[in-house]
């Protein structure tokens, strides 16, 4: 029987949606094949094999962008590859030039995974990319839904109308809004049609949140956080979808900072103090998370405690919701953790 001999090369993958640029490279740096090809995996394989002349390990990096974990996801599942994906931003930063071009992208990022100095983020699987679709879709739409809201609120002001007794947005404001609101014929107009979009906005985050919670009912990662008091659907899908797993943090800590939940700091010298907290992470996930404060703060009695204790030493609202986000986070890591890891 021959025994074919393997040896490993590292492929960089510079992505686009009509083609990739592959560049690959042996274990001494040598660059073997630099070339741009047709955004399809077979493509990608059948150029590989052809350079190295057989069957060889694959060690590949690429990208993180729209369309690039589909591409890696195949590339690992169909064709036995390895693949890292790369934080761009960080990618960019350890150019030793200005200059950008697909031919330089592709070596750069077979040359960083070659000798590990790759910035890798997490490739979250299909079921988690599929609910941060439908997370983000509910997202846009409650975004747009408070713009209509502010353009009906605009409205009223420009035209001098004093709202009624009652609280905006209730059943009475709106019967109100709709009825006997002394708006002009062309305002009315206009009024009836923001109002006529959002109902149907209502609708359609209705009928996302059904979809979200059929979905959390097989999601055993759901339904632990929906164990945890405070936290709701909207919280955990949110928390679920953008975190994914808990597990592939280090700590508490860094989980944190990934969330944009850790203080910056801004001291320097003998000044000591703080800047609030730092600008990273997803802002709808902190959104979130902050909420989830709030709601602890007023519910939980542990955080109602904090809540106090900080508010005593004369902190602000906003600051102390930010704390305790903060601190259940880091504590939630340990509880989300699987139980053969946290035994």
């Amino acid at each position: 029987m021959t025994i074919v001999a393997r040896f490993k090369v590292f492929v960089g993958l510079d992505y686009h949606s009509g083609s990739v640029q592959v560049c690959v490279m042996d274990g001494q740096g040598k660059v073997l094949l630099n070339r741009s090809y047709a955004n399809d995996w077979r493509e990608i394989v059948a150029a590989v094999e052809r350079c190295c002349g057989g069957s060889v390990v694959v060690q590949a990096a690429i990208e993180s962008c729209c369309g690039a974990a589909n591409l890696a996801e195949e590339l690992i599942s169909k064709a036995g590859w390895s693949v890292d994906v790369a934080h761009p931003g960080y990618v960019n930063r350890m150019k030793q030039n200005p200059d950008k071009t697909d031919f330089s992208d592709a070596q750069l990022l077979a040359d960083l995974e070659r000798v590990g100095y790759l910035p890798r983020v997490w490739l979250a699987p299909e079921e988690v990319r599929e609910l941060r679709r439908l997370v983000r879709y509910r997202q846009d739409l409650a975004k747009d839904r408070r713009s209509v809201k502010l353009r009906i609120r605009a409205m009223l002001r420009e035209a001098r109308i004093a709202d009624p007794s009652c609280h905006p947005w209730t059943q009475a404001w709106l019967r109100w809004l709709r009825e006997t609101a002394p708006l002009s014929v062309q305002s009315r107009w206009v009024a009836d049609r923001q109002l006529r979009r959002l109902e149907l906005l209502q609708e359609s985050i209705k009928e996302v949140e059904l979809r979200l919670r059929d979905l959390a009912v097989t999601d055993t990662q759901i339904q632990k956080l929906l164990a945890q008091p405070g936290i709701g659907l909207i919280t955990a899908v949110t928390i679920r979808a953008e975190i994914g797993r808990f597990d592939r943090f280090r700590s508490g800590k860094q989980l944190s900072r990934f969330c944009g939940l850790s203080p910056r700091n801004a001291s320097s010298g003998e000044k000591q103090a703080d800047a609030g907290l730092i600008k990273a992470g997803n802002r709808e996930l902190r959104a979130v998370l902050i909420e989830a404060a709030h709601r602890l703060a007023r519910y939980d009695e542990r955080w109602s405690k904090f809540n106090l204790a900080l508010r005593s030493r004369g902190k602000k609202g906003s600051v102390v919701a930010a704390a305790i986000a903060n601190r259940w986070i880091r504590w939630l890591f340990y509880r989300m953790q699987p139980q053969e890891l946290a035994a």
